[in-house]
């Protein structure tokens, strides 16, 4: 049997149920992959100017048919983009857990953007149909008419941290590890973006192996709650080395939680009615069956 792969997403849960072998214990036999995004630094033309990038975590499900781009048998993006995925049949949607991540739409902190309202028409980087692109619509329309909201696309969590902190763009949203290296780095939050996150696995993986895997997670989250302190140093190994000595991760707060309720059919239902009436993707699936793309829920 090829062991289960886990594909991580820079926050500590997977870490510490690898060393108090709580997988192990739940008879999962797994390997955690290597996560290689933070290493890329921002892109920018042949003129010099940014680069626009309009491919993401959506992209990445569908070039990986429900790998995030490479192999893996569980992954995350925001539930937005695994709720779309899903209902594409790029894969199946975990429905009995989600995670929640802190974020925010950050600023140099000298910058004369203090409101919401001050983003009007100010070009804010996000990445593509990742969860910085939705939760970022989501958050400014509180303050915000649509045809005021300005996003520009420009790839990964860390090229995003990039953009704002060399000042390429006024403002950048960021969540889990880069908003609170932003924090560090002097960055000032406008607007929170706190967003849900939810589990995808592609075809041929077996629920049962997810179902191990969430229940380790579980027990790493009441670990987590109960004494995150000894497990901090393993967000050092997830900032790249461009950023390293500019931040201590024992001033990190947990960052993403996990959160053990169902993604309900209800919950399914009114984010792909709120993805598709924002025009996010050019179609909406044609058939889009709640019992066919989310597993335990």
């Amino acid at each position: 049997m090829a062991k289960f792969i886990i594909q991580p997403h820079d926050r500590l849960h997977e870490m510490v149920a690898h060393e108090l072998g709580y997988f192990a214990a739940e008879g999962l036999d797994y390997a955690i992959s290597e996560r290689q995004s933070a290493r890329r630094g921002k892109i920018v033309d042949v003129s010099g100017q940014l680069a626009e990038i309009k491919s993401g975590a959506y992209q990445s499900y569908e070039s990986g048919k429900g790998n995030k781009g490479e192999k893996s048998d569980i992954s995350c993006a925001c539930h937005w983009t695994v709720n779309n995925a899903a209902a594409n049949h790029l894969g199946t949607m975990y429905g009995n857990a989600y995670v929640v991540t802190p974020g925010g739409i950050m600023v140099p902190e000298d910058s004369p953007i203090r409101r919401p309202e001050d983003l009007a028409g100010v070009e804010i980087a996000v990445g593509y149909q990742s969860g910085s692109h939705y939760a970022t619509i989501q958050a400014m329309e509180a303050f915000l008419k649509p045809e005021q909201i300005k996003l520009k696309f420009v790839g990964l969590p860390w090229q995003r941290v990039d953009v704002v902190a060399d000042r390429d763009l006024q403002a950048a949203s960021l969540w889990g590890i880069t908003y609170q290296t932003g924090e560090q780095l002097g960055l000032r939050k406008v607007a929170d973006c706190t967003f849900m996150i939810t589990f995808m696995f592609p075809d041929g993986v077996a629920i049962d192996d997810v179902e191990k895997y969430i229940r380790a997670l579980r027990r790493a989250q009441m670990e987590l709650d109960l004494r995150p302190e000894p497990y901090k140093h393993y967000f050092s190994e997830m900032i790249p080395e461009r950023y390293r000595d500019r931040v201590d991760v024992r001033r990190f707060a947990l960052g993403e939680r996990v959160v053990f309720l169902p993604y309900s059919k209800e919950t399914f239902e009114r984010t792909q009615s709120w993805i598709h009436a924002r025009g996010i993707f050019d179609h909406a699936p044609e058939h889009v069956s709640y019992a066919a793309a989310v597993a335990g829920g």
